[in-house]
């Protein structure tokens, strides 16, 4: 909306700003109370991705398999990759609808200065959050898991 646009041009004039200005000064860096705000802040949505690309990747990835995989006789780890591509696919529809989540979730952008935001440690924080986040996300994903052992049994008892 040219609303939201005009917001973010004036927030991004206003950033600009803050950085020429704080050019000449020496910034502290990030406190540990930031460091951890923008840990969550990169961490939550995360979860989210992790946790939508492995169970839709498993429940694709067993579904070609049982279906399409016994048809044309692919192996398991082809099953597995169009699940993969299923789920990348599903992924970029689902992002926005993600990260709509995670900002109701009342997780702010935390208040750093451009520069203390440019600092290896606010990156570090950052990738950690990601990196953790995406892990949770994964393993938590994993739940179809619980589904798919007797349908498998069932296979091999055939």
């Amino acid at each position: 909306h040219s609303t939201e646009r005009s917001c973010l041009l004036r927030e991004l004039h206003r950033f600009e700003s803050i950085a020429i200005a704080q050019e000449k000064l020496e910034i502290a860096p990030p406190s540990p109370g930031q460091l951890k705000h923008v840990f969550f802040h990169n961490a939550v949505p995360f979860v989210g991705f992790g946790f939508l690309d492995n169970a839709i990747m498993i429940a694709a990835g067993t579904q070609i398999e049982l279906s399409i995989g016994v048809i044309l006789g692919i192996s398991t780890m082809a099953g597995a990759a169009l699940g993969n591509l299923v789920s990348d696919l599903a992924g970029l529809g689902l992002a926005g609808y993600v990260e709509a989540l995670a900002s109701r979730l009342g997780l702010s952008i935390p208040d750093l200065t451009p520069k203390q935001a440019d600092m290896w440690q606010t990156r570090l924080s950052a990738h950690l959050g990601k990196a953790i986040g995406v892990t949770i996300g994964c393993i938590l994903g994993m739940f179809p898991l619980l589904f798919f052992g007797d349908e498998e049994e069932k296979l091999e008892e055939k």
